[in-house]
This record gives structure tokens, C-alpha cells and sequence, in this order.
């Protein structure tokens, strides 16, 4: 590399550090709270993370290579995979009968870059409306949704630094009220000179606030209470406060090792802020034999105040069919505590 190249590359690094801490700083500035903030954001569903292998290592990703579900916990390994191109499903029976889904796509173009998109959805089942009058249900019924669609971009900047962004639209739903924001992820991955030892780093969910409207916020309201007199039946709203996004502040250490042949061990650790809740630590491991069969173990949210997740688990096979494609069936299990569990059902193929 010459000495211009090398400056370059230099100057772009440390304005990856400069734009991630500069992102931070929001949620840095609550880092000695003394109060945990839950309950204070919007879109709650963009903190559930996605992939079954990730959720089985405790959600420990944000340094780990070669899975699609970087495009969730750091777009910038992206760009580490070496494929051809890659698709994913995740199915997971979310707490209290909520379904979730994940599905994305990602692809290479050469020196442009990878490219990736991916869509989340959750979902509340249909239920009946209860008033006071009617407590067993008034004809009505309500639902609630959220959902978000994201394009992804992630590129090499030397043969051991990478950057990502992720740029995504978000929208929540609630009977006949909505809102909608925008919000940006952006990520980092160095491997580091030991072999096998990386280090990445992202900030997710950095954009606008939001804000719930709709028709049965609005009503028509008689200022002086007396329909003779002065107007009536002025059309008015019901005001409704605006909320932050879950900003997310993740750095993480990943190191892979082959202790025998056929076999490769990877042990990750991350640290964890939000902008909502107390700092926390997931770690996880991971052993594969040939690529083909995985066992994953992890612990997720350690030090996170209150909190009701710990163990997890999970395996996965990856069956290659010569001169087609991978196909990968991965499962996923978290500890819930006194809110039992969750599973995750995972399918992708890799060409």
C-alpha cells in the first residue's frame, strides 16, 4: 500500500470514529443515569434481534463474520461474508402470542460494495374491543402492527477495515392511530493482526421521533359546553407526545479458532447502551464441524437491570448442493424467565 493510499485510508477511518462517537453522544450523555428510561422510546420492536444463530450466541454479533444477520447488528459485516449472494427467513413465536418476522437479501457487486435489503415485521393477533358498557366486547375489534423496510450498504476499505450504513423506514400502527419515522444505522469491523480476532462497532436507530395520529384522536368539541351559544362542534384533536427512537450503541470482540481440523470455535462478547435501559453485556460461542453442523451457546443481557433473559441455545445445520446452493436451517431458543421463552426458526439460502 503506498503512502497516499495509506493516507487515505487513515483519514476515512477516523472519520467512521469521529461520525459513530459524534452519533453516541445522545446516548453516552444518559451513561450515569440513575434511573433505567423503559418504556421512553418508540418502535420498541426494532430492539428485538433477528437470526436464530445470533439470538443462540446471546446476541453477541456485532464483530461476528459470515451470516446474513449482520445486516440487523452491524451492517459493516456485510461486506465479509464471500458470497455470491444470500437470503433469509426468520420465523419467531414472539412473548404473548406477538409474531415476528425477518426476511432479507443480500449481494456482492464487485468493487461497488455489498448491497442488502430486509423488511421487519410484528404483528398483534386480531382481538375484540371491551368498554366498561361492554366488557365482554362491543362488535369491534383491534389489531396492532409494526413493521420496517431497510436498504443496506457495506464496503472494504482495506483488506482488514469495513464500513456499513443501513438507511430505513419505520411505521406503527395501533387500531386507526399510526405513526412513521426514519433512522439510520451506521457500522464498523477491523480484524485485527491476530489471527482470527475482530473488532466491530455500530450505532442503530439514530433518526426521527414519532408520533401517534389518526381519526380516533379527532372529535368535534363545544368550547362553552351549551349548543345555543357561540360555535359548536369545532373540530379539534387530541394531543399525543412524540417519542425517540431506541438508539443502540453496541461495540464487540469476536475471535475464531480452529483447535483441530473440522473444527472452529468462535467466542464473541459485546457491550451494550441504550438509550432506554441500563448498559448490558451478551456473549455467546459457537462450534462448527466442516461448516456443516453448529452448536451455539450464549447469555444474553448480563448486568441489565430487571431483567428477565439469560440463557441461550440453539443449532444449525448447512446442507451445500454442489454447483446450486446452501441451504441453512438454523434454531434459536432464549430464556425468558417468568415470560417462558422464544424460539426462533430460521431458514436461508446461500449461493
Amino acid at each position: 500500500m503506498n503512502i497516499h493510499h495509506r493516507s487515505r485510508v487513515v483519514m476515512a477511518g477516523m472519520l467512521m470514529a469521529v461520525l459513530i462517537i459524534a452519533l453516541a453522544l445522545p446516548a453516552q450523555a444518559q451513561l450515569f443515569r440513575s434511573t433505567a428510561k423503559v418504556g421512553t422510546t418508540a418502535a420498541q420492536f426494532l430492539k428485538i434481534g433477528v437470526g436464530a444463530r445470533a439470538i443462540a450466541m446471546g446476541g453477541a454479533q456485532t464483530a461476528v463474520t459470515g451470516d446474513i444477520s449482520a445486516i440487523y447488528w452491524n451492517p459493516a459485516a456485510l461486506s465479509r461474508m464471500n458470497i455470491n449472494s444470500e437470503l433469509m427467513f426468520n420465523h419467531v413465536n414472539w412473548l404473548a402470542d406477538i409474531n415476528f418476522d425477518f426476511a432479507a437479501g443480500v449481494m456482492p457487486i464487485g468493487d461497488l460494495g455489498t448491497f442488502g435489503l430486509s423488511i421487519t415485521s410484528l404483528r398483534v393477533p386480531e382481538d375484540i374491543v371491551r368498554t366498561v358498557d361492554f366488557p365482554e366486547g362491543d362488535g369491534r375489534k383491534w389489531d396492532a402492527s409494526s413493521i420496517a423496510f431497510a436498504l443496506s450498504y457495506a464496503r472494504n476499505l482495506t483488506d482488514r477495515f469495513s464500513i456499513g450504513f443501513t438507511a430505513k423506514y419505520v411505521r406503527e400502527a395501533i387500531w386507526s392511530e399510526s405513526s412513521s419515522g426514519f433512522a439510520i444505522d451506521v457500522g464498523t469491523l477491523y480484524l485485527t493482526e491476530i489471527p482470527g480476532l475482530s473488532i466491530g462497532a455500530s450505532i442503530a436507530n439514530f433518526g426521527t421521533t414519532m408520533k401517534l395520529d389518526g381519526r380516533d384522536l379527532q372529535f368535534n368539541f363545544d368550547p362553552d359546553n351549551n349548543v345555543g351559544t357561540g360555535p359548536n362542534n369545532v373540530p379539534s384533536d387530541l394531543r399525543t407526545e412524540s417519542f425517540d427512537l431506541p438508539l443502540t450503541f453496541r461495540i464487540g470482540l469476536a475471535w475464531d479458532l480452529h483447535p483441530v481440523d473440522d473444527i472452529r470455535t468462535t467466542f464473541a462478547v459485546d457491550a451494550t447502551h441504550p438509550n432506554d435501559n441500563t448498559e448490558y453485556v451478551n456473549s455467546g460461542l459457537e462450534v462448527s464441524w466442516k461448516e456443516i453442523v453448529f452448536g451455539r451457546l450464549g447469555y444474553k443481557s448480563l448486568f441489565l437491570r430487571d431483567s428477565e433473559q439469560g440463557l441461550t441455545w440453539g443449532v444449525g445445520v448447512h446442507y451445500g448442493i454442489p454447483n446450486v446452493a446452501t441451504v441453512k436451517l438454523d434454531y434459536g431458543f432464549a430464556d425468558y424467565g417468568r415470560l417462558k421463552n422464544v424460539q426462533y426458526f430460521e431458514l436461508g439460502v446461500r449461493l
